[in-house]
């Protein structure tokens, strides 16, 4: 059996090396052989994931068509790919892209660092913020109000409070999605839906597909469930979704689920506009997969333009229901500890999910709940999630321009709503980055741990969780980091820190 996943067509590789920027060459500098240079380019393309690993390449004769080079020189760049693990091969199966023996794949990450431990590091691994007071106080006294009734029953509601499901549902109505009860399952975070989701959906060995980068949690959620992902990249900057790939992808490897996060993409921030969300759909109901989209970002809009302009959710393009299940959080647009997230799907799947859940953990916390409803209910939420925003766009602009002053050789694209921000870093590796920054006071995770297989190795992201003088000081640490990689000081024994990724 084949061991690629996914397949790369000749015309859009081409397209993708060609995209590539040359460097301007130092003096005395020689060019490389043209082998050397289309293998260099292909390597660079899986390093940063917009060639997913397992990926089948086109057959020698097709890329050397499509890049007007001889077949010979593809044939000498496929193996100097295969002599450093770029690629591997067989008879009849043809060609796909790896990761050098050795090289860590991306895992599940260690506990967030102690508060305690906060004096002396500054930790940029969980998109994060501290809870928007007054209102979190404020929920749980109103639970507590709401609370006696409830204490009266035996407080297991596998579906979630009905008073808490009708409210998420009237929700999602005026958004102008109609929506009943039914429709709605309360979960334990966005975590515990998308884990009901894929046990019911995607049993061991089924494949999903994922966004390459993607949200590291998830991933490695689906990893330990056994799944086989399958990475459709990204395209370039903030416009996220290259629907021709998708499509390509949907069809070839008729995944069971593909998992979307259309608005604020973590990590990168990215945004679909309404006809990539009608395109996607449309795919998904094409190929017969289910489209399971990941909204927790969508009220984290930080820029004043997007107020009243966001997209439509992209359930709103599956108007039978047959398609999308949307999964939603009170933790990134509130609090993380807010464990509150929720399922909307059509009634037969939330029957479905229900009745699995009394294998798993039977229901989410009553007062949790309350809280969340309260906060719905009296006007609360929309004023904890502005006082979110500004926390988390105030930070932002005080990283980007930290970042900005002390990594100029850094890039990025400033989101428009969110709370990460996925950064390119200047050529040098961000697993170094991630185990040197540890040792000079800063957390952050590394690029492959949002990729599938060790992609992504370029890349850090930094989420706004930090604001003023501790983001100036994190963005020194991290040029101080930087310097040491640069310097080869990064060496060392053992295996590098992991980060917790929120």
């Amino acid at each position: 059996m084949a061991q690629w996943t996914s397949a790369m067509g000749a015309v859009q590789l081409a397209r993708l090396l060609n995209s590539q920027q040359d460097r301007p060459a130092g003096p005395g500098t020689r060019r490389p052989p043209a082998y050397r240079a289309l293998a260099d380019g292909i390597r660079l393309l899986v390093l940063e994931g917009r060639v997913p690993v397992a990926a089948r390449l086109p057959a020698e004769r097709e890329l050397a068509l499509a890049l007007s080079v001889s077949r010979t020189t593809v044939a000498a760049a496929y193996e100097a790919l295969r002599s450093e693990g770029f690629l591997e091969s067989r008879r009849g199966a043809g060609s796909w892209t790896a990761v050098p023996a050795g090289n860590p794949l991306p895992a599940r990450g260690l506990e967030p660092l102690p508060p305690e431990a906060l004096g002396s590091m500054i930790d940029l691994g969980c998109a994060a913020l501290p809870a928007p007071e007054p209102w979190l106080t404020r929920a749980v006294q109103g639970a507590l109000e709401e609370l006696p009734p409830y204490a009266h029953t035996h407080g297991d509601y596998p579906a979630g409070l009905p008073a808490l499901r009708a409210m998420i549902a009237e929700r999602y109505t005026a958004r102008g999605i109609p929506t009943m009860p039914e429709q709605v399952m309360v979960t334990t975070g966005a975590m515990g839906a998308i884990d009901a989701i894929c046990h019911l959906f995607a049993g061991r060995g089924e494949r999903i597909a994922v966004e390459s980068p993607s949200y590291a949690n998830i991933l490695q959620l689906m990893r330990e469930a056994g799944a086989r992902l399958v990475p459709v990249a990204m395209a370039e900057g903030l416009t996220g979704w290259d629907i021709d790939r998708w499509r390509q992808v949907l069809r070839d490897a008729a995944p069971r689920i593909a998992y979307v996060v259309a608005d604020f993409h973590n990590p990168t921030g990215a945004l679909a506009d309404e006809d990539q969300r009608r395109q996607l759909v449309e795919a998904a109901r094409s190929a017969g997969t289910v489209l399971v989209a990941d909204e927790t970002m969508s009220e984290l809009w930080l820029d004043a333009e997007m107020e009243g302009a966001m997209p439509r959710p992209v359930c709103a393009f599956d108007p039978a229901g047959s398609t999308v299940i949307t999964v939603g959080s009170a933790s990134k647009a509130f609090w993380a500890g807010m464990r509150i997230g929720w399922v909307r799907a059509a009634p037969d799947v939330i029957r479905s999910l229900v009745a699995a859940r009394a294998y798993a953990d039977l229901g989410t916390p009553v007062l949790e709940q309350l809280a969340v409803n309260w906060l719905f209910s009296t006007g609360g939420w929309a004023q904890a999630v502005e006082v979110r925003r500004e926390q988390a766009r105030g930070n932002r602009d005080a990283l980007v321009a930290a970042v900005r002053r002390q990594l100029p050789s850094w890039e990025f694209e400033v989101p428009k709503g969110g709370l990460t921000l996925w950064v390119r870093a200047g050529g040098l590796s961000g697993s170094r980055l991630a185990e040197v920054g540890e040792r000079v006071g800063v957390r952050v995770p590394s690029g492959p741990r949002f990729g599938v297989d060790g992609a992504f190795e370029g890349y850090v992201r930094l989420p706004f969780t930090v604001g003023g003088a501790v983001a100036e000081e994190a963005a020194a640490r991290l040029a101080a980091a930087a310097r040491l990689v640069e310097s080869g000081g990064a060496a060392g024994g053992g295996e590098a820190p992991r980060t917790f990724v929120a």
